[in-house]
């Protein structure tokens, strides 16, 4: 391959780099947009993932049918789900925040699940022993020790929603997602090239800051190996 179309000479080069500097204006909108639309949906999943969580580490009653059924809402394509929610919600913000926060919920009650079921009996005991009230033992002893599944959850749904926020260009959204809608139906590389990196990019640098502020808030990880 000629150097050329690779270092970016003319449009028909994988990066045309004159093409960056005159779209700076859509490139810094379109990487918000896909940082809104992820931490709304995963702080609108987390909100009801906990709760529901908590409910269903108390009861298996409500394990039995809340798993099953943010796993199944998981397993519907994304272009189904929106193309569902477009006659009830019509285009926009709406539908995309609803669909990413339903597929964050399978990740997130899974794992603040899995984070609450392994808090030890013995440390229950001891908590129960010591006169906590269920809702203390809960806030002071069992979220706090389940802290290291809640965030592995959060740093997972995260990195999921980045890359499901590029299929939501069908409701006008998208994010970076329009970049590689453009650079696809133009046949032109360039957009599709910069929506790709900038994608990976966000979901790296993300993952890599949850990742620190999961050994911010939980300090005796590192205390105890």
């Amino acid at each position: 391959m000629h150097p050329a179309v690779v270092l970016g000479s003319n449009a028909n080069s994988w990066i045309w780099w004159a093409w960056i500097p005159d779209h700076q204006h859509e490139i810094y909108a379109y990487l918000r947009e896909h940082m809104v639309l992820t931490a709304l949906s995963v702080a609108y999943g987390f909100v009801i993932s906990l709760p529901l969580a908590v409910l269903a580490a108390r009861r298996r009653a409500v394990a039995a049918i809340v798993v099953p059924v943010v796993n199944s809402i998981y397993t519907i394509p994304s272009v189904a789900l929106l193309g569902l929610l477009l006659p009830v919600t019509g285009t926009g913000r709406e539908p995309a925040v609803i669909a990413l926060t339903l597929y964050s919920l399978a990740i997130l009650v899974r794992n603040v699940l899995e984070g609450l079921r392994g808090v030890s009996d013995d440390v229950l005991d001891a908590a129960d022993g010591m006169g906590y009230t269920r809702w203390r033992r809960l806030l002071r002893v069992e979220l706090p020790l389940a802290l290291p599944a809640i965030v592995a959850g959060i740093r997972l749904a995260t990195v999921s929603t980045i890359g499901l926020v590029t299929v939501t260009f069908i409701v006008d959204q998208g994010g970076l997602g329009r970049f590689i809608q453009d650079g696809y139906q133009r046949d032109f590389h360039t957009p599709l090239v910069v929506g790709i990196v900038l994608s990976v990019a966000l979901a790296v640098v993300t993952d890599l800051l949850l990742v620190r502020a999961e050994r911010a808030v939980t300090p005796w990880r590192k205390l105890s190996r």
